[in-house]
Formats: structure tokens, C-alpha cells, sequence
């Protein structure tokens, strides 16, 4: 059995420090040292999340905005 999360996220590429920050309006903003060149900005982020909510990085996915800031991932989760 497992559940599956999508979250919408704005992803700040070359950060100073990788951070997951929320807005007032709710807006979760993923900052990324890395740079948006050969995907090393879309591997970065799927690092931290899945440190951030304790899953495999293969537990999470960019379903959407692949090449853009504004992305939609999938955390799935095994119970």
C-alpha cells in the first residue's frame, strides 16, 4: 500500500544554502546551490526533499517543470 503527495514548489537556483522555506501565502520555495545546467538543479532538489521527508530519492518525481522554477513533484509513500 502507498500514498502519494504532490506539492507545488518554486525552486531558487544558486542559492547561498540549500533550504525549503514557506511563504505567508504558502508558496514553498526550494533553495538550491546548484546551478539549472544539465539537471543538476532538478537532482538537487529531489535531494533535498527526500531528506527533508525522510524517502528514498527514488520516492520522489517531477511530474511537472522540469525546466522551469515553478515545478510539481510526487512523494510517494509506503506504509
Amino acid at each position: 500500500m502507498y500514498n502519494v503527495r504532490r506539492i507545488k514548489l518554486r525552486v531558487i537556483p544558486r542559492a547561498k544554502q540549500n533550504k525549503i522555506t514557506t511563504d505567508d501565502d504558502g508558496t514553498v520555495r526550494v533553495h538550491i546551490t546548484a546551478a539549472p545546467v544539465d539537471g543538476a538543479a532538478n537532482d538537487a532538489v529531489i535531494k533535498l526533499l527526500a531528506r527533508h521527508f525522510d524517502v528514498a530519492k527514488s520516492q520522489i518525481k517531477i511530474v511537472r517543470g522540469g525546466a522551469a522554477r515553478d515545478k510539481v513533484v510526487e512523494i510517494i509513500y509506503f506504509s
